[in-house]
């Protein structure tokens, strides 16, 4: 991991931490708990679910090696694209019984987090980018799982949310570095002052976290500018 960035945090705990708290949370929910809107467009909280669900087929891919397999069929499907992918893999689990699909997450994603453990963090493994750090990825994997649990309102204890929103902090910040995104972000007091091209702003830690996962409130004053340039992991 890029120690100036990413220093102190143990992607797999997090990753646990965030597996346990979506799995807590969907363990919990009755009828028509489910059928509530999530902040996904067009997708309940059923939705979400089945959307994690779905994309095990690429955590597994990758720690496959297969991802030509992957391709392959979905090509067969006749999806060409990330966002086909993920319709389709909700798609595909909407008649099926919510039980059952709760079941192949928690199955398929319990098995993803442990082979990842057990590569450890220097190891590599295939991704749509090429061989890439089994650490980063797992840090890529809990920072969508925390984005997805506050799209379906999980609650978070107040004592660990200061903790947690650090860490999607520094995610955040590193994701930007990764594609040499001209923003600069600098940690103030209580948030982080972002500039680009002479616009500047103060943004708390957790709206610079919802702008970095192009979740900031649509009415938010931030330059529309800085807020497409901040959106890293979406």
């Amino acid at each position: 991991m890029k120690p100036t960035t990413l220093s102190g945090l143990d992607p797999f705990a997090i990753f646990d931490a965030e597996a346990a708290r979506l799995d807590a949370y969907f363990g919990g929910l009755t009828g028509p708990d489910w059928d509530h809107d999530s902040r996904c467009a067009g997708w309940s909280v059923r939705d979400v679910l089945a959307h994690l669900a779905g994309e095990e087929m690429y955590n597994h891919a990758c720690l496959d090696d297969d991802l030509d397999g992957l391709f392959a069929r979905l090509e067969k499907e006749g999806i060409q694209d990330l966002g086909a992918f993920n319709e389709w893999c909700v798609r595909q689990r909407r008649g099926l019984p919510v039980e059952e699909v709760l079941a192949e997450w928690r199955r398929e994603n319990g098995d993803t987090r442990r082979r990842m453990r057990e590569l450890g963090g220097t190891a590599t493994l295939a991704t749509m980018a090429g061989p890439y750090p089994v650490a980063l990825q797992t840090l890529h994997y809990a920072s969508e799982y925390a984005t997805h649990a506050d799209d379906v309102n999980v609650p978070v204890e107040p004592g660990e949310e200061p903790e947690r929103t650090a860490w999607r902090a520094k995610v955040g910040i590193f994701a930007l570095e990764e594609r040499d995104s001209p923003v600069r972000v600098t940690e103030i007091a209580g948030g982080y002052r972002v500039e680009l091209d002479g616009r500047s702003a103060e943004l708390s830690a957790a709206d610079f976290v919802d702008a970095t996962t192009a979740r900031l409130d649509a009415g938010h004053t931030l330059d529309p500018e800085l807020r497409g340039a901040l959106v890293a992991l979406a």
